[in-house]
């Protein structure tokens, strides 16, 4: 024998097709019309209401049953009802030749035109709008959240007259918590209490988010039918927006087990998601016409509103907060404190913002810790879990053994984590842990609802008590705010910023340093093996022309000098800009001594940056000594044939071709010299790099991108990186007034910011791009400026040009070692101060740039 009971379980409301009820409330009537306005739905108290019967007004035109004015109305408002779930109200419609007006709503249903009727009561003496507004300005700006909700719902009960108004806040699980309560009675019933998130199921909530209103003006009323129940197809029709749409049965139950005549339900929305809800109950029926209830709408959009500003000057408190830490952090890293040892420095801080019991630091695999935290055992099973499942995002949970099922054995001391990742590769992260919370949660009823047979079938019965049902929470912390998520999300990024672009930047600079030292000690062994056979070259080159011993000595001195020269500039600590043309004729005249001559050049000459110029100096020598070994001079009749030119990007071409040389075989083995050749530049100056063994000769192609290059500039006195003196006759700070930044590294920009204000000034902006900078100085005059040379793609010198026309003082920082070519650039009296800028160096850079500007 079968069991026939169905399952039941939580679901069985979610079911529930309360959008498909068939019936409205009897307060309103409602009639369904088809694309060519014929009638095809009415509700049964369509005569009560528009004063003619369901059966006689279907089929009919709509026209035909409402006076014409009215339909007129109708018709035009159609318009307003084409976006998704929109909705249009008309306020005092006259519709029968009696002469009554009505409150209509129209919206569409599918391929149909839903319209519904409420008869107009009194006429308002005034605009009921015009109360919201007198409700919304005596909430209070300050405040925490319940005092917020506390005078919206006194504020709701104003316009809409209920007994009693909560406020109902949806939690991250569906659940609802009642965070304020206004009662005529002046009791708390309510207050505080959760709400299993069953009581309001999936697809209610999904009608709350459609339609923002929902009256139901009596428990009792058993509604009207709407004939016929069915479409052409079968179908129900779909009553999802239709504010007169009677009430699922459940609902009604649960209702009345409350003990509740009337209620009415407006959604609470922010950033387009239903945040909660005005839970409004009345002990007796109670109704209240579309024009208040429109107006009671509104309240809640205005609430919303100022629900947002509450949260914006909260994170804004948060954001205030984050970066005095990190003004606290960047003073820690300047004094040259580790990634530890300045976190812990700063843990007061960190947990005035984020409070917690414990933290830990887990960094290249080792694990620094501070208050109450796991084992270290405890804490790998942990960042085993974060790696598997987290990204780079904040990770918090107020139940780690939700998580991680090893964490129930120690949650009587761990039970809250925030996982705040700082970095990529390797995985790293700042771990924030709370203990747990044995909290007595007041639920309004058992949050698990068994299931008992009522009146409706076997299905989750309403809770027939309302009785207070106690929940003691184990394994649970107190849980994260938003607003302590959001303090995270800004603490990862300033570990991001300041830390770890610090700690890359090394490692990076380590890794390039140690392949340079790889790099230059290949090379001297490889220098070291051919310096015999070189000097032996240079004398017997030398010899065989010299017909006096003077005249030997004289040749083998000019040769040596001149491959000195050439390894002087490879490896001076303080190069400048120099020339590619010399360098070529350098490396010529060192090694192939009268053979130099058969080099010939073509096109403009460039001076190139010290970085380039050490990557050229290897290539060229390269290509010099394999040319006298096995190409175009290692016979009497060869030419190497250098082409230079520049690409449409600003990038140099450079072209080597040799000929009239012995035929030329692509080389067997592929050495050290071949590699510095065909790698050095692409992979030290980001350029390009081609060789090839044709049988004429030797061809090979670079590239230098433009930022290799340079270029000679007037010598100007330029202001040096650490202290600078004043200016005789100055003193300092003498800084007044307001002023901007501007700087597209958020640290270098603040850190700016901080001293600035520190020598005086009473406001600095900062602004990170040029379009910023001149939008902001549309509407703001400023008193002074310091502004970054280079802005990513873009420099700052269009703003240094606004900025001389209107007289403003300017200081203009870099970090290049030359800057005579900034003063050429920018305007007259502008002064330039080198990074890492001191406070000392600011002060003495504008005292000049005052004096400057008189």
């Amino acid at each position: 024998m079968t069991d026939a009971t169905p399952t039941v379980d939580l679901t069985n409301c979610d079911r529930e097709p309360i959008h498909q009820l068939g019936r409205v409330q009897s307060y309103g009537a409602l009639i369904a019309v088809s694309s060519d306005w014929l009638v095809q739905h009415a509700s049964e108290n369509l005569e009560a209401i528009l004063g003619i019967a369901a059966e006689e007004a279907l089929g009919r035109p709509l026209y035909e049953i409402v006076v014409s004015d009215g339909f007129e109305r109708i018709r035009d408002s159609l318009r307003l009802v084409e976006a998704p779930n929109a909705v249009t109200r008309l306020f005092g419609v006259t519709l029968r030749a009696s002469g009554r007006s009505y409150d209509i709503c129209v919206h569409q249903s599918g391929h149909m035109l839903i319209i519904e009727f409420e008869s107009k009561g009194t006429c308002h003496q005034r605009d009921v709008l015009t109360e919201v507004y007198p409700q919304i300005a005596g909430l209070r700006k300050t405040g925490n959240l319940r005092m917020l909700a506390r005078d919206a719902a006194r504020g709701l009960q104003s316009i809409a007259g209920f007994d009693s108004v909560m406020v109902y806040q949806f939690q991250p699980d569906n659940a609802g918590k009642v965070i304020a309560e206004v009662r005529l009675d002046g009791k708390a019933r309510y207050d505080g209490m959760m709400f299993p998130a069953s009581d309001i199921p999936v697809q209610a909530r999904a009608l709350y988010t459609r339609s923002l209103l929902r009256l139901i003006a009596d428990v009792d009323d058993p509604g009207s039918t709407i004939v016929p129940g069915r479409t052409l197809d079968g179908q129900p029709v779909d009553l999802s927006l239709a504010v007169t749409r009677a009430v699922s049965p459940i609902h009604i139950e649960y209702l009345r087990n409350m003990g509740v005549g009337a209620s009415m339900s407006v959604s609470i929305m922010k950033d387009g998601n239903l945040w909660g809800l005005f839970a409004c109950h009345h002990d007796t029926p109670r109704y209240i016409d579309y024009e208040r209830r429109t107006a009671v709408e509104m309240f809640a959009h205005m609430f919303s509103y100022e629900l947002t500003n509450f949260e914006q000057r909260n994170r804004k408190e948060v954001e205030d907060s984050t970066r005095r830490l990190q003004t606290q952090l960047m003073a820690h890293m300047a004094n040259g404190a580790s990634l530890d040892k300045s976190l812990l420095a700063v843990s007061e801080e960190i947990r005035h913002i984020i409070p917690h019991d414990g933290l830990l630091l887990y960094e290249n695999e080792e694990l620094r810790t501070a208050g109450t935290v796991p084992t270290e055992d405890e804490f790998r099973e942990i960042c085993r879990m974060l790696d598997r499942g987290m990204g780079m995002q904040v990770f918090s949970t107020d139940r780690l053994a939700q998580h991680l099922a090893p964490a129930r054995e120690y949650e009587d001391r761990i039970a809250g984590l925030m996982a705040i990742p700082i970095s990529k590769r390797p995985r790293d992260y700042l771990v924030l842990v709370r203990k747990p919370v044995a909290e007595s949660i007041e639920w309004a009823g058992d949050p698990t609802k068994p299931v008992t047979v009522g009146p409706n079938g076997t299905r989750l019965t309403p809770r027939k008590s309302f009785d207070v049902w106690r929940e003691t929470v184990r394994g649970r912390s107190a849980p994260w705010s938003r607003e302590e998520v959001h303090a995270a999300e800004l603490l990862r990024t300033v570990l991001l910023e300041i830390f770890l672009k610090v700690t890359d930047s090394q490692n990076l600079e380590r890794k390039r340093a140690q392949e340079q030292q790889q790099l230059l000690i290949s090379e001297l062994n490889h220098r070291v093996r051919n310096i015999l056979n070189l000097m032996r070259g240079l004398l017997a080159q030398s010899s065989s022309g010299a017909r006096t011993l003077e005249e030997l000595t004289g040749n083998l001195d000019g040769r040596i000098q001149a491959l000195a020269r050439a390894h002087d500039q490879l490896t001076s600590e303080q190069w400048e800009p120099a020339s590619l043309r010399a360098l070529i004729r350098t490396e010529l005249e060192a090694f192939a001594d009268r053979k130099s001559n058969r080099l010939i050049m073509n096109g403009p000459d460039a001076l190139i940056s010290a970085q380039a110029f050490t990557t050229m100096a290897l290539v060229i020598h390269e290509m010099t000594t394999n040319s006298i070994k096995y190409g175009a001079l290692c016979d009497g009749s060869g030419a190497i044939h250098v082409d230079l030119g520049v690409d449409d990007s600003g990038g140099l071409l450079i072209t080597w071709k040799e000929r009239g040389g012995p035929p030329v075989t692509p080389p067997k083995r592929r050495g050290f010299g071949s590699t510095i050749i065909e790698n050095s530049i692409p992979h030290e100056l980001r350029g390009d790099a081609e060789i090839s063994y044709k049988i004429t000769g030797v061809e090979a192609h670079f590239r230098l991108p433009p930022r290799t290059l340079s270029k000679i500039v007037d010598d100007h006195e330029t202001v040096p990186p650490g202290e600078m003196p004043l200016p005789v006759g100055t003193a300092g700070p003498g800084l007044t007034g307001k002023g901007m930044v501007l700087e597209d590294t958020l640290i270098i920009a603040m850190d700016a910011a901080d001293i600035l204000q520190d020598l005086g000034a009473q406001e600095v902006k900062i602004v990170s791009s040029v379009a910023a900078a001149m939008a902001w100085l549309d509407k703001n005059p400023v008193d002074f400026a310091l502004l970054d040379v280079n802005l990513g793609d873009e420099q700052s010198l269009p703003v240094a040009e606004r900025l001389a026309a209107a007289g403003v003082p300017m200081v203009v920082a870099t970090g290049y070692g030359a800057a005579e070519d900034l003063v050429a650039e920018y305007p007259e009296g502008v002064v330039i101060v080198q990074k890492p800028f001191s406070q000392s160096a600011l002060q003495a850079a504008f005292s000049r740039a005052s004096v400057a500007h008189g």
